[in-house]
């Protein structure tokens, strides 16, 4: 079975004819997907099922970190009750996501998988009369353990999330995190929504914190479908917003760490940084999380000369007092001994269980698209990932703080480099006509990590499938393996360090 025959190698947005995507048996299959992530520059940025006429396909987008390339693969299967298939979760602990999607959305049942539970319970999931108050929590049967159980509902003003702690006195030995709550059907408005427009306010709703990340995906998404060329310069405007994205959400984690140590000098100062980033997204185009400001094709608001030189004076104010306070906080005693040690992840844990983002690179995983599959104005301005070792709650405060710095390095770079002469005009489309019978990938880096789009089209260029996977699909467990041995104390600053997304899980 030659590799070359076997596979569809495309790139980072490219779109391809979905009968050029290699359909194998299932054996050959499981062998090829297995075959690939056996080796560790390779990961699965999705894996997903859809319904092909009489047939349900299965599609595998496995990225290669030091190509860059994504090898696309498929099964099909007819579709039947009580579909049967081995599972590839059991070999490769991070599919385990995919298959339990696979299972819930189409009924598929995978053999031997180590972990087959709901993921989020969607109105128009395969077993209807399966409900979120069976969930299949693991227990252990003891008089000497108990079981805390925290939400769906929660104290604050917060998503909603289930979180099922084992514990031995104060010691967790299990937690178990049960999401779904708020399930939307994102991915089913995306293909019923007939304009673009529509299809874009949905993209970045997507989640809130995430705006600029996820619509980007989207409009590189349609822009590739539609054969849409746009110009580097509005691809450098639109990775601008996304690094503003990126040190606003930052800054504002680092100070809510600070709330949770009792920290209330950097609480306080690191959350008025984050007001001028956010105001200035606002005065950019009119929403201080960037709604409205990534469109396909083109944009309603180009990045002015005035612009460049009110962001500059902001990020030399910024990173003057983003440094003053770091030297402060990341030096305080109370600070350190609260968060060193605490919460660790290995980085064979971070592999086994698909680790992206932040919560990959805290592990010295270099797992970072800007870096792997450039994209927009990375094409031009390369970026090179920063990666920590400890893997622990101050590795992913620390890691934060260099990001900020380091984005704030990269938007200089692009701004010392832009012209406004002769500066074209580039409004959004408002009409796309799709390629017929395709599929398409597009991977942007948000600010948690690996955001994946992928669309599939019917004979007509019509949506026949849109997945969405976002960067917390993996995380959760990292999360949940963090608590592992420690005081159920330690949770409130293990679940503020990722700061996770309830709602890009739940779609």
């Amino acid at each position: 079975m030659s590799k070359e025959i076997e596979m569809m190698y495309i790139k980072n947005g490219q779109s391809v004819a979905l009968l050029d995507v290699p359909v194998l048996a299932y054996a050959g299959f499981k062998a090829e997907v297995l075959k690939l992530l056996g080796e560790k520059e390779n990961h699965c940025v999705n894996y997903f099922a859809f319904r092909n006429h009489d047939d349900l396909q299965l599609m595998a987008c496995i990225a290669n970190d030091r190509e860059g390339n994504i090898a696309l693969l498929s099964h099909k299967v007819p579709v039947q009750p009580d579909i049967q298939l081995e599972s590839l979760a059991q070999h490769h602990f991070a599919l385990h996501i995919f298959e339990r999607e696979i299972q819930e959305n189409f009924g598929v049942g995978f053999t031997g998988h180590p972990w087959q539970k709901p993921v989020r319970f969607p109105h128009n999931r395969y077993n209807q009369n399966l409900g979120t108050n069976d969930y299949p929590f693991y227990s252990i049967e003891s008089e000497e353990l108990h079981e805390v159980g925290v939400g769906p509902i929660h104290a604050g003003v917060i998503e909603p999330g289930h979180f099922r702690f084992i514990c031995n006195g104060e010691t967790v030995l299990h937690l178990e995190i049960q999401l779904g709550w708020q399930h939307r059907g994102i991915e089913k408005l995306i293909i019923e929504k007939e304009t673009l427009l529509q299809r874009n306010l949905i993209a970045e709703n997507i989640a809130g914190d995430t705006a600029v990340g996820h619509s980007l995906a989207f409009a590189q998404l349609m822009e590739s479908l539609a054969g849409i060329q746009v110009s580097d310069r509005l691809n450098l405007e639109r990775s601008i917003a996304l690094e503003l994205e990126r040190i606003a959400i930052h800054v504002g984690d680092i100070s809510a760490l600070c709330v949770d140590v009792a920290y209330n000098l950097g609480a306080n100062v690191f959350s008025v940084m984050r007001t001028g980033i956010i105001n200035f997204t606002q005065s950019w185009c009119g929403n201080r999380l960037g709604k409205s400001l990534i469109r396909a094709g083109g944009t309603n608001y180009r990045f002015s000369r005035e612009m460049k030189d009110k962001l500059l004076l902001l990020l030399e104010d910024f990173e003057k007092r983003f440094i003053e306070m770091s030297h402060y906080t990341f030096r305080l005693p109370s600070v350190e001994n609260r968060f060193d040690n605490i919460g660790i992840v290995t980085a064979n844990q971070a592999r086994l269980i698909g680790s992206v983002g932040m919560a990959a690179r805290m592990t010295n995983m270099r797992r970072d698209i800007r870096e792997t599959h450039p994209f927009a104005g990375f094409l031009n301005f390369p970026y090179e990932a920063i990666v920590l070792e400890k893997g622990d709650v101050f590795a992913r405060f620390l890691l934060r703080r260099k990001e900020i710095k380091k984005s704030i390095a990269w938007i200089r770079a692009v701004l010392s480099e832009m012209t406004f002469e002769n500066q074209s005009i580039e409004p959004p489309t408002k009409e796309i006509k799709l390629m017929p019978s395709a599929i398409s990938v597009s991977l942007t880096e948000g600010w948690r990590g690996e955001i994946c789009h992928c669309a599939v089209t019917d004979e007509n260029g019509k949506l026949m499938h849109y997945k969405i996977k976002d960067p917390s699909v993996h995380n959760w467990k990292s999360l949940e393996l963090s608590l592992r041995n420690l005081e159920i104390s330690d949770f409130p600053i293990n679940n503020k360090s990722y700061n996770l997304s309830y709602c890009g899980h739940d779609l």
